[in-house]
């Protein structure tokens, strides 16, 4: 194997790698609720956008907001992503995968469970990859769904 093929090997790896982790380190990060400016720009681009159960919301301000108050709706999450298909194109890349996610509705404690599929499209910046956008379409659920707040559903 020459040197350039090689090169070009390890660099495929390598993006895979890190759009796995920041995939997984954003879905981990919906547990933890720590949802700040720095949270926000270490997970997408400024003009990104993000479809769910939530709402769609548009720029990387827009999703902040939009996340935190959803989170409002549940005590404690558990959210887990599988079956990654990467592909990266230079600086872009998608990412197609399942994701189930447990929901301890707040106050209640009744549990909600939704799985579903998630769509993301990637881009390579100056401080690693970042989601541009991301959308979640849930296939199925189980126990009843948490009220969406007006700020959500845009009544």
């Amino acid at each position: 194997m020459d040197s350039q093929t090689l090169h070009t090997e390890i660099r495929a790896l390598t993006d895979r790698a890190e759009i796995t982790d920041l995939f997984d380190r954003y879905l981990r990060s919906l547990d933890d609720r720590k949802f700040d400016r720095s949270w926000a720009a270490s997970f997408f681009t400024e003009e990104a956008s993000t479809a769910t159960p939530a709402g769609h919301v548009q720029g990387r301000h827009a999703i902040l907001g939009n996340v935190r108050t959803a989170m409002r709706l549940f005590d404690r999450t558990v959210h887990f992503g599988s079956n990654y298909v990467i592909e990266v194109d230079g600086d872009r890349a998608t990412l197609h995968g399942n994701q189930l996610s447990t929901h301890v509705l707040a106050g209640e404690g009744d549990l909600f469970l939704s799985g579903g599929r998630t769509e993301n499209e990637l881009v390579r910046t100056a401080d690693g990859w970042r989601l541009h956008r991301t959308d979640l379409r849930i296939t199925w659920t189980q126990g009843d769904p948490p009220v969406l707040p007006p700020e959500l559903t845009g009544a």
